[in-house]
């Protein structure tokens, strides 16, 4: 393995990055936050600041509290405000889908914003879900967010499943739930099947997301960091950039 780059994109691009045939890539938060949509563990992250907010995503909580489901049912409309656009890093990753060498985009994100830039739906592995959907907990029927929202605007705090009157959440991942076992394994699948490991924007502190960099390097890829912070993965990856995602990954991903 070559020695680590960290800082800035080097020019030229190292061979074994354009000549990659195979890239996979793992999303976090960061690639959206020039889109508008707050980080949670970054130094101004939501839960950074308020760390009890993070009782609103906890499924204990949840459950058991009315009042956090309340609290959460306004939070997702507050988050709805106004209209969240694809940046130029989400736009880079369909520009390496156009160039036929994207292997598979993990995401931990749940804002949609690859599939909304243009990238194929076939690819991109929702590992925590979706923030587009809620699912009853009871029966798991599974209805649009605009229309639970819809509910809530229309004096539902806590609007139940129209089925069977259980409990509706996002249909996103919350701490204490078990991730989707075919999402994961397809996602385990991708990052050992890749020449390049791409993981932008993220903490690589949640597992199982962040062990794919593992299964990855395991497997022989290459790895390739771009977080504005450090990573517990720094030290295995082949290149760390530092750069904001929205300049950097054009670049990265440049033939």
């Amino acid at each position: 393995m070559d020695a680590v780059t960290t800082g800035t994109v080097p020019d030229p691009l190292p061979d074994w990055l354009t000549s990659a045939e195979r890239v996979t890539v793992l999303t976090g938060a960061g690639i959206s936050t020039d889109s508008g949509i707050p980080d949670y563990r970054g130094p101004n992250g939501v839960w950074t600041r308020d760390p009890d907010a993070e009782k609103l995503v906890t499924l204990s909580y949840y459950v058991a509290d009315p009042d956090i489901r309340r609290r959460a049912w306004l939070m997702r409309r507050d988050l709805q405000v106004g209209e969240v656009r694809p940046n130029a890093g989400h736009r880079a990753l369909v520009e390496l889908e156009r160039q036929g060498r994207l292997r598979g985009l993990l995401t931990q994100n749940i804002d949609g914003l690859h599939q909304a830039a243009g990238s194929s739906p076939a690819l991109v592995l929702e590992l925590h879900g979706t923030v587009h959907e809620v699912e009853c907990l009871s029966c798991r029927d599974r209805t649009t967010m605009a229309d639970a929202l819809a509910r809530v605007d229309a004096g539902e705090a806590d609007p139940a499943c129209r089925r069977c009157g259980g409990i509706l959440k996002s249909a996103t991942i919350s701490f204490g739930q078990v991730l989707d076992a075919e999402v994961i394994e397809a996602a385990a699948v991708a990052a050992t099947d890749c020449d390049v490991f791409l993981a932008v924007g993220t903490s690589l502190t949640v597992h199982p997301a962040a062990g794919l960099t593992d299964l990855a390097a395991g497997a022989g890829a290459r790895v390739v960091v771009v977080n504005a912070e450090p990573t517990p993965y720094d030290a295995l990856a082949d290149l760390v950039v530092r750069e904001p995602i929205g300049t950097a990954l054009p670049r990265l991903v440049a033939r």
